[in-house]
């Protein structure tokens, strides 16, 4: 009874499981994420994105001034208070920065060379020296931080040098290399898919070879060919190396759904002496549309994440930089890895292929299963 259409299957069960599994996986990484991208540096490197509603334990580090150390019994003292006028609550303190957090709130710690450090929970500290105190001393000290929200990574994003540029860049280099490949494998999808020749067995088994060839074995000498005929780091080049490395996928999956379409259509239209070229732009290509959305999708999120291509058919100049190597070499490359601005550019440079997929999303799986049954 399980094979007969209409029956639920009775591993069901199994099959939700393991779709709510997939759904998390996936989910939990990018909701960690966005909370890391309006956190603080210091508190993401602190605690795991999980404890952001919790106080953050953090390390400081102030200098007493050594102008107000004072002669008091044959030793030179210096007594303050590390939060000045403001007022807070020490956890645990340390006089050395190897061990910034060796005692707790009101002890009295012993330093090297006959040093003594007492740090109150309010703030107070007394620095005891028996000999003159030249240099002004560091005291560490830890305490419990609020957990601190911001839109200050996404303002350092949006209000970045030249961010406006790379984004008309990605733009430049994202919609032409997705509408070329879209162009040239519609009519090559047709023509294996409808027109009879010799080798198109072959043709169609080279294509799906080319799926499983990595792009990177391709970088230098598709560059070197580039330099070669003049078009080499330039937008010209980077349109031509996306659609080649897009073409083998595009042919793949238009090819499969053209080849699903009636045959009655295209036949009587032959019939009625209609040529190749008219079928294909009057009842192909408008019945194909799922299958095309579904590979501009792919080609858009493709191009307008990536980075590798773009970092080498590009010149290197800020002018022609794209947002991700604008992240990457720029905002991160002079912050030395701050996760709060790479999680706040993440967002950012996915919000326009978010509005692109869920505008054709609908397209998506139909362009996809095509060809899989008869």
């Amino acid at each position: 009874m399980d094979s007969i259409a209409g029956t639920k299957p009775a591993l069901r069960w199994a099959v939700n499981l393991s779709v709510i599994f997939l759904v998390v996986l996936w989910l939990v990484p990018t909701v960690g994420l966005l909370v890391s991208s309006f956190r603080d540096r210091d508190q993401i490197s602190e605690t795991l994105w999980l404890l952001a509603p919790f106080p953050v334990e953090q390390n400081f580090r102030i200098r007493a001034p050594a102008d107000d150390a004072k002669q008091v019994n044959g030793a030179f003292t210096i007594t303050g208070n590390i939060f000045g006028d403001e007022g807070g609550s020490i956890l645990r303190f340390g006089g050395t920065r190897s061990n910034p957090t060796a005692f707790a709130a009101g002890e009295t710690a012993e330093l090297t060379r006959d040093r003594i450090l007492n740090v109150q929970e309010n703030g107070d500290f007394i620095y005891t020296s028996p000999q003159e105190i030249r240099r002004d001393p560091s005291i560490y000290y830890s305490l419990a931080t609020p957990p601190d929200f911001s839109v200050e990574n996404y303002q350092t994003i949006l209000t970045s040098d030249s961010m406006d540029r790379a984004f008309i860049n990605t733009l430049t280099v994202t919609i032409p290399a997705t509408i070329i490949p879209i162009l040239i494998a519609a009519f090559a999808a047709y023509a294996l898919a409808w027109m009879d020749f010799r080798g198109r067995g072959f043709l169609i088994a080279l294509i799906v070879g080319l799926l499983v060839v990595p792009l990177q074995l391709a970088l230098v000498p598709l560059l070197q060919l580039h330099n070669q005929v003049g078009i080499g780091q330039s937008f010209l080049g980077i349109w031509m190396a996306h659609t080649g490395f897009g073409l083998p996928l595009a042919i793949y999956l238009l090819r499969n759904y053209m080849v699903g379409l009636p045959r009655d259509i295209i036949e009587s239209a032959k019939v009625d002496g209609a040529t190749d070229f008219q079928v294909f732009t009057k009842i192909v290509l408008p019945l194909s549309f799922p299958a095309l959305a579904s590979f501009a999708i792919f080609q858009f999120l493709w191009t307008w994440n990536d980075l590798l291509v773009a970092k080498v058919f590009l010149p290197s100049n800020s002018e022609s930089w794209v947002m991700t190597v604008k992240i990457a070499d720029d905002l991160l490359g002079s912050r030395g890895g701050d996760w709060g601005i790479l999680a706040a550019a993440a967002f950012i440079s996915i919000a326009i292929p978010l509005l692109v997929f869920f505008t054709m999303q609908r397209y998506l799986v139909r362009g996809l299963l095509a060809g899989s049954v008869k």
